[in-house]
């Protein structure tokens, strides 16, 4: 796995290993077509000459050897790019697949703090731009080096006096590349943070325009949003001017070197010292300089701008993850259900403690209901049960084993979660239920059929094969918490923790999920965070949460006589209910 690393493309050098070989051959394509440029220029010092003493024969087999010479440099260019694409193309599909691998490790907590909008540009764009870049430096950067420096060796083979000044300026043209490039990254760097603050702002005012609408804030939004374009088009204008000013400054030094070459050249030919053909070989090696100078200059403001996304790539890496499994991880077997929570105590990286000492015991088969106001850590407790989070100080263990001895995933097979808010991928009913996993369609049915929700999918016109459009808009919430109940049983979970899954359903739809919710709590250990006075009171246990703590514990009608802060509760919350009851 890739470390965290701000060290730049160097650290992908590792990744083009398994892929030597293709790299060689095409490493030797470019070396054939590197070695064809002194040929050529060679050839364009016997050419004029020849065309001058009216040699048709000379000139014609001069003529037939470029051509030779030209078709073996294309057939080798061919070769090198060909070949060369398809290890920066994997390296780069590499890095994207091991990056958003680690993303799913990422903390939750550290997770919920990123933009969506921001790590979506950063797992697309800014990759992309690292796989162009790679592909350009391994395909036309290198063999553009090489082509400078043969060339040049040539040059200074055919004529060192000629080649001084070129000689002399080519530390300032290296100087001034150099930069350029630095304040193009810079400025790379201040624009992809514009467009990642950009697309997290699109994503925010996709989801949120109903309530946009629903408050008349449409030209608030409309002016954040302009703000935030016009601030990316300032940052995008800096990258732009930059690399705008580059071409006529290094050009000026180019011509410059030109002018005094070609002055040079005809001073010494006036003395003697330099003939036709030699500057015409000359000549010609110059003219074969230019081009890969220009592809050096643009490929390197580019490598400055992929630096710049692979170092924003890196970032991702950089974030808390997930603790690994437990060399020595415990397998489970059937189990009952039993679980406990031990002297168990939760803090954030804030210091502020959310969990406090808390001593449970909930038997295989019963209800737990967690009841207490917002923030009181009921939502931590499922956290440290799912192993999000683990806690500083305690203990929990599900029949007898302790879940820090457990691997992850094997946990989260064994406890499902049924959540507030019900998220399904786009894809069929069935593959929604599936959610990854091998079943069976008689094993899919049966869990819609515990989740009360075989009955509404029969009724759809392409049955377990109805597509849900993006984030299931074409379905009711009643019938997409019904779906995430199936989901959640699929799997025989011994534990099901439920999550206020009831809290935002009208009264019809709430009915047809608690059926549901009933069907699939028969036999296991449930755990429910619950406003709605129904679920409360049929739990085997309730207990009252208050800053981390167990204030209170028992059954409903026990604590509604005992009083106390569960009654308040009670009271205040589900006022309603106790007036419809």
């Amino acid at each position: 796995m890739l470390k965290p690393s701000q060290a730049g493309f160097r650290r992908l050098i590792p990744l083009l290993r398994p892929h030597l070989r293709q790299l060689l051959l095409g490493g030797a394509c470019m070396l054939v077509y590197v070695a064809s440029f002194p040929l050529l220029v060679q050839l364009a010092g016997a050419l004029f000459p020849a065309l001058g003493s009216r040699d048709l024969n000379r000139v014609m087999q001069l003529i037939g050897e470029g051509v030779l010479i030209f078709a073996v440099q294309k057939l080798a260019q061919f070769g090198q790019d060909s070949l060369l694409a398809g290890p920066a193309l994997k390296v780069s599909q590499r890095l994207r697949r091991e990056l958003f691998s680690t993303l799913q490790r990422v903390e939750l907590g550290a997770l919920e703090k990123l933009s969506a909008g921001d790590l979506t540009y950063r797992l697309t764009e800014d990759a992309d731009r690292v796989s162009e870049v790679l592909y350009k430096t391994i395909h036309d950067t290198v063999p553009s080096l090489l082509q400078l420096v043969v060339v040049l060796c040539t040059m200074v083979w055919l004529d060192w006096k000629l080649s001084l000044a070129i000689l002399l300026l080519a530390p300032v043209i290296v100087w001034l590349i150099s930069l350029f490039g630095a304040q193009v990254m810079r400025a790379t760097e201040r624009s992809q943070k514009k467009v990642s603050e950009l697309a997290g702002l699109l994503g925010e005012a996709i989801e949120g325009l109903p309530l946009v609408r629903a408050f008349a804030a449409e030209p608030w939004l409309q002016d954040r949003f302009e703000e935030e374009i016009a601030q990316h088009r300032q940052a995008r204008q800096r990258t732009y001017s930059l690399v705008a000013l580059q071409h006529p400054v290094v050009g000026i030094i180019e011509v410059i070197g030109l002018f005094a070459v070609l002055g040079l050249a005809a001073w010494r030919i006036e003395s003697g010292d330099l003939t036709i053909a030699g500057l015409s070989s000359y000549l010609t090696g110059l003219i074969v300089l230019i081009d890969p100078i220009a592809h050096v200059t643009n490929n390197f403001n580019e490598f400055q701008q992929g630096q710049a996304s692979l170092r924003r790539l890196r970032e991702i890496e950089q974030e808390p993850r997930e603790p690994n499994d437990p060399i020595d991880a415990v397998s489970l077997g059937d189990l009952s259900g039993d679980l406990s929570l031990e002297s168990l105590s939760f803090s954030y990286a804030t210091g502020q403690p959310v969990l406090h000492q808390l001593d449970l015991q909930v038997s295989a088969g019963s209800v737990l209901a967690v009841v207490g106001p917002s923030g009181a850590g009921k939502s931590t407790l499922f956290s440290l049960l799912l192993r999000f989070n683990t806690a500083q100080h305690g203990r929990i263990l599900l029949d007898g084993v302790d879940l820090s001895r457990l691997k992850a995933r094997d946990l989260r097979q064994r406890v499902a979660l049924v959540p507030q808010r019900t998220t399904v991928f786009s894809g069929t009913i069935a593959e929604a239920i599936r959610f990854g996993r091998r079943a069976t369609d008689e094993q899919v049915a049966n869990a819609a059929r515990l989740a009360n929700a075989d009955g509404f999918i029969q009724a759809l016109p392409d049955g377990y094969d109805t597509l849900l459009e993006e984030r299931g808009s074409n379905l009711s919430g009643g019938q997409l918490q019904r779906i995430a109940i199936a989901r959640a049983v699929l799997g025989d979970p011994a534990v099901l923790l439920l999550d206020e899954a009831t809290s935002a359903l009208d009264a019809e739809a709430e009915a047809a999920v608690q059926l549901g919710l009933k069907q699939a709590m028969a036999d296991r250990t449930v755990l429910v965070i619950a406003h709605r006075l129904a679920t409360v009171q049929e739990a085997d246990q309730i207990v009252v949460l208050e800053q981390g703590r167990i204030v209170d514990r028992g059954t409903h009608d026990a604590l509604m006589q005992r009083g106390g802060r569960y009654r308040e509760l009670c009271e205040r919350q589900f006022i309603r209910d106790l007036q419809n009851g």
